[in-house]
């Protein structure tokens, strides 16, 4: 057996284990790649221009993901383990392979998910080693493990996207299953470090268009201060809900329908009534 036929279990945020390698020299080399980043768990990667960050860019789709948002577009990615064991060498050799491209369209390299802090160590390497390629690097992450990021990692980060999902502690956690605060600090923590953040704020009718939801998340940005470059509204879309039906996961928005222009409007104006630049 090999490192790529071990299959990595998680239990919570932080990965325990390796399961599927009998042989205990193996098991223990397996778990030292892990702790050391050089291996983790790709889902898959594609290339985007004018999302993910600025210009044109790798998008690395990490799997693991300990929230459970209602309207995900990517729950095939939540299981750590069904995503593919790939070595740090090979996904370098990929994004290597395109840097020039990157840089010539102002673009970089974004690590996404599920939650790419997950994989710490992992994300770490990856990032080191774009830098070393002079590449622009972007995480996206809902922030929920951000304090848990070390600042050896978050040094390497040039933008991050923070996903805030909702602005009442209690609309969160009927979005995710988990709580709030953590994200808040970790912007937080961002803002006190100087590192540039672009908001999301994903617009769900019946769910996240609320009024005061709204209004806290578009106050939270502006406290942030000028490390906030810019939110993004997003509205909502069906196109992940024949995912959560090929994994036989009862889908909570089947019936949900995509915010009209003027619901879309309207919050987008309450953010730029707080001087943040918005689309």
């Amino acid at each position: 057996m090999t490192l790529l036929d071990c299959t990595i279990r998680m239990t919570g945020p932080e990965v325990v284990g390796v399961a599927g390698a009998e042989d205990p020299d193996l098991r223990s080399a397996e778990l030292a790649a892990v702790r050391a980043g050089t291996v983790g768990r790709v889902h898959s990667w594609e290339l985007v221009t004018g999302l993910d960050g600025p210009g044109t860019r790798l998008t690395v789709f990490l799997s693991g993901c300990v929230l459970r948002c209602q309207y995900c577009h990517n729950p095939d990615t939540w299981r750590l383990s069904d995503g593919k064991l790939t070595t740090l060498d090979d996904l370098m050799d990929r994004i290597t392979r395109r840097a020039a491209a990157l840089k010539i369209m102002h673009g970089g390299v974004t690590l996404s998910g599920g939650e790419p802090l997950i994989q710490r160590p992992f994300v770490t390497n990856v990032l080191r080693r774009c830098k070393e390629l002079g590449l622009h690097t972007a995480l996206d992450t809902s922030g929920f493990l951000g304090m848990r990021a070390e600042d050896e990692l978050l040094d390497l980060v040039d933008l991050v996207l923070l996903d805030v999902k909702a602005g009442l502690p209690e609309t969160y956690r009927t979005v995710t299953g988990r709580e709030l605060a953590p994200t808040l600090r970790f912007g937080r923590r961002l803002r006190d470090r100087g590192t540039p953040i672009w908001i999301r704020y994903v617009l769900v009718p019946g769910l996240t268009d609320g009024e005061d939801d709204v209004r806290i998340v578009a106050d939270y940005a502006a406290s942030l201060g000028d490390v906030v470059e810019r939110v993004e509204v997003l509205p909502f879309h069906q196109m992940g809900k024949n995912k959560w039906k090929a994994l036989e996961i009862p889908y909570p928005l089947e019936h949900t329908t995509p915010p009209s222009d003027e619901l879309v409007t309207r919050v987008q104006e309450t953010f730029r009534s707080r001087g943040l630049l918005t689309f």
